[in-house]
This record gives C-alpha cells, sequence and structure tokens, in this order.
C-alpha cells in the first residue's frame, strides 16, 4: 500500500495484560481492511482498549444500550468523505474502542485465540469506519462478513468458530 496509515493505540484499561504482538496485530488489521477495501487514501485511525466499565458508559451514552459489548465504532467520515487531517495529509476515519475483559471472554467462548478475537474486533471496527453496517441485516451483512473473513484470511487467521451477531 502506497498510503501511509497511523494507529494511534492506548490502553486505557488494568484488567488484561495486552500479550505481546497484539498492538502490530491490530495496526496489520486495520492496514488490511484498507488494503482490501481499496481505500485510496492515507489514513489515520486511533484504536482504544478499555474494560468492562467504560465500554458500558460509552454504550449507553452513544447507542442508549446499558450493556457491556466487545467493541464499539465511533466513525468520523460520512459516505466516503472524511475530515483531513491538514498537517498530514490523512483522512482521519474514526476511534475504535475495544473491550480487552469482554475480548478475553469471547476467545474462549468461540474456542480460538486471543489474536484471532482481537483482529476479528479491529477488522469489524474498521469496516463500520469505512461505512459497512450489518445491523439491517441482508446483503449488507452478508457483505460485511465476506470482507470480515477476506481480511482475516489474509492476515492468517481463517475461520474457526461462527460469531454471534447483535
Amino acid at each position: 500500500m502506497a498510503n501511509k496509515v497511523k494507529v494511534i493505540i492506548t490502553d486505557d484499561q488494568q484488567q488484561v495484560k495486552v500479550p505481546t504482538g497484539i498492538r502490530m496485530l491490530v495496526r496489520r488489521a486495520c492496514v488490511a481492511v484498507l488494503v482490501n477495501d481499496e481505500f485510496p487514501h492515507a489514513a489515520e485511525i486511533s484504536v482504544r482498549f478499555v474494560d468492562n466499565e467504560e465500554i458500558q458508559r460509552l454504550n449507553r451514552e452513544h447507542r442508549s444500550k446499558d450493556d457491556i459489548t466487545d467493541v464499539l465504532s465511533f466513525p468520523l467520515g460520512e459516505n466516503g468523505k472524511y475530515d483531513i487531517n491538514h498537517a498530514t495529509g490523512s483522512a482521519l476515519l474514526g476511534d475504535i474502542v475495544i473491550c480487552l475483559p469482554r475480548a478475553q471472554e469471547q476467545s474462549r467462548l468461540y474456542g480460538h485465540t486471543f489474536q484471532r478475537e482481537m483482529a476479528y474486533l479491529t477488522v469489524h471496527s474498521m469496516l463500520h469506519l469505512l461505512g459497512y453496517d450489518h445491523t439491517a441485516g441482508g446483503l449488507d451483512s452478508v457483505r460485511m462478513r465476506e470482507k470480515e473473513e477476506q481480511v482475516l484470511v489474509q492476515l492468517g487467521l481463517p475461520r474457526g468458530y461462527q460469531y454471534m451477531q447483535e
């Protein structure tokens, strides 16, 4: 990919020690989604690791759902139009917030590695930042799942188990 991708990762939780390689995997997942989707610009993405309490607060505040969830996406673009960081020329795609305790729990529940769960959550959320949506079901949901699996295979993390969708 000729375009530069900046992924800013912050760990704002104390419950789960972030394993070696997870930050690099998250960066690789972000880049892989952009390459797979042929995103035409340099891009900046913010990824934040949080605990159950913080993800529940954000979910309640932004989605009116008083529940713990695994990942939240906060896109900055709309209809393929993004704010630009004038200092770098990069498209500001938005924020990804991943709940590490929930990711750890789900990796055990689905019988796969924490690495695969983190890659899946990152890819899923990146697709939301690019405007993909599965909430209405139907063809959009199928397209999003196909894209998720394409990227996970490219990352060397093919499907092991099905994911439950809300």
